[in-house]
């Protein structure tokens, strides 16, 4: 083969290699254009997470007795407990004896949250537990800071997203979801930590 390729065979070169990238480009695109398709055309069709998803925590405020081990367990700082009192479990019941503190602030900065489930370990009580909301879009940075406390006094356990005061009306899964987290309901709680 000579050392330098006449204008020709390299005019002709240049034109093979030119098909022959085509040809493995649409062997590429053939294949996968009749394959089933993964795509889900969310929030009309539900998203499947796995058992052990971490989303937005739940909180049960009547049997937290705000001991800081959560907020002291937390690596980036974002959880903000606030009591006027010793709050104590009553054994009859379960739940905070109203004798004590009240609980004033408990809150959950979800700029800052990277949802690792260590605050659900060190809970004596066992009343913060992931989630599985994972969609908390906001306005403001302000509604990014959910006050539990708060929610407590709606009779709510987790926030209810915008997308899910939108949605009920016109998707049945929404709805459903709606529906339990009004009720008060607990996701399970297979994404939280627990002591060994």
């Amino acid at each position: 083969m000579p050392a330098t390729a006449s204008p020709a065979e390299a005019y002709f070169r240049n034109i093979f290699a030119t098909i022959k990238s085509i040809t493995t480009g649409m062997r590429i695109t053939l294949r996968y254009m009749f394959s089933k398709t993964v795509t889900i055309h969310y929030p009309f069709e539900k998203l499947a997470f796995a058992p052990r998803y971490r989303g937005i925590h739940e909180f049960e405020a009547d049997m937290c007795i705000a001991c800081d081990m959560c907020a002291k367990a937390c690596p980036v700082d974002c959880i903000y407990i606030d009591k006027s009192g010793a709050r104590k479990i009553d054994k009859a019941t379960g739940k905070v004896d109203t004798k004590g503190g009240d609980l004033l602030r408990y809150a959950i900065d979800y700029q800052k949250c990277m949802f690792c489930a260590l605050c659900t370990e060190p809970c004596p009580t066992d009343c913060i537990h992931m989630g599985k909301n994972h969609d908390l879009s906001a306005y403001t940075r302000e509604d990014m800071v959910v006050e539990f406390a708060e929610l407590d006094g709606k009779g709510l356990r987790t926030p209810l997203p915008l997308w899910v005061e939108r949605n009920a009306a016109t998707i049945p899964w929404v709805a459903h979801e709606k529906k339990r987290i009004e009720s008060g309901e607990l996701a399970t709680k297979d994404a939280d930590i627990t002591a060994m």
